[in-house]
């Protein structure tokens, strides 16, 4: 945090825990305090995604079972893959 006063951090809702910001941001728009806020920037440190290659029919079916489960294919193969990964290491 920077100690500069100027620049400190003001907190809109008045909040001491996350849950109490968490709760002032489901009751509140943000559209309500845009006068109170300022534009900042930050730089998002994100984890590098991989691709990998599917055979189309293969694809198909996953995305059919992940409609089935109202959930996007991607998430459906990481939580297959992921659940298979662990089968092996508990052999």
């Amino acid at each position: 945090m920077n100690k500069n006063n100027a620049t400190k951090p003001i907190s809109i809702s008045k909040a001491r825990t996350m849950k109490e910001l968490a709760d002032f941001w489901d009751n509140h728009s943000l559209a309500d305090y845009w006068d109170q806020t300022r534009e900042v920037e930050f730089e998002v440190r994100a984890r590098r995604r991989r691709r990998v290659t599917i055979d189309p029919e293969v694809y198909s079916k996953i995305a059919a079972q992940a409609r089935v489960r109202g959930i996007l294919p991607e998430t459906l193969v990481n939580t297959w893959l992921a659940e298979r990964l662990h089968e092996i290491r508990e052999t």
